[in-house]
């Protein structure tokens, strides 16, 4: 009785936390959801420090005024095709949970739609697509309009190593030139921007 009590309990955690508003973002021809907890801001496109010895689809770090942030590509991480960044490509800055502590870190995303509240009754369990693919990083699959956008536990997207290597990035890393001081295209949650444009209303 204990064991299918816990393990109703824990569905129903894992329930509750999938209920939340998201911030939502195209990447090819898909949409993906981030909880907004985790987002911190949204910025253009700057000038991105590359960093030798790091997996391709990091691309390097950004001095956010004067915080060295590292930046994943997601595309490139997603083992999707390479792509030229367009006036609609931005970075989102998000925070990750670490083993020594939370680590803020921006994602690459070809642009971003629009904040989303989303019932646990339209979230659906992730598909599975095999052992050969790894889909621990979904949260699952949420029916929004007809449309299904594929949530991501930000946290888990980069393995153990792969986070190491981020991190690592970070801390050898020279700052770059500052390019964004809140001025020059820095979208802060609290802020509106058409979805057309490099960011959302974050409520």
């Amino acid at each position: 009785m204990t064991d299918i009590t816990n393990d109703v309990n824990q569905k129903l955690k894992g329930t509750a936390e999938r209920e939340s508003k998201y911030l939502t973002f195209a990447l090819a021809e898909e949409e993906y959801g981030i909880g907004i907890l985790k987002v911190k801001e949204i910025i253009g496109m700057m000038p991105i420090t590359s960093v030798p010895q790091t997996p391709g689809f990091v691309k390097g770090v950004i001095n956010l005024r004067g915080k060295v942030i590292p930046v994943v590509d997601l595309r490139l991480k997603f083992g999707m095709p390479k792509i030229e960044y367009t006036e609609r490509t931005c970075i989102i800055v998000v925070e990750i949970a670490g083993e020594n502590g939370d680590t803020q870190m921006g994602i690459v995303v070809d642009a971003v739609s629009e904040v989303l509240n989303i019932k646990a009754s339209d979230v659906e369990p992730t598909p599975t697509f095999g052992v050969s693919l790894n889909t621990d990083f979904i949260m699952g699959m949420a029916k929004v309009e007809g449309n299904v956008k594929i949530l991501l536990d930000i946290d888990t997207v980069l393995s153990s190593e792969e986070f190491r290597s981020v991190e690592g990035a970070t801390h050898r890393m020279t700052p770059p030139p500052d390019e964004t001081a809140g001025e020059n295209g820095s979208i802060l949650p609290e802020q509106t921007v058409q979805p057309e444009t490099a960011g959302a209303e974050i409520q």
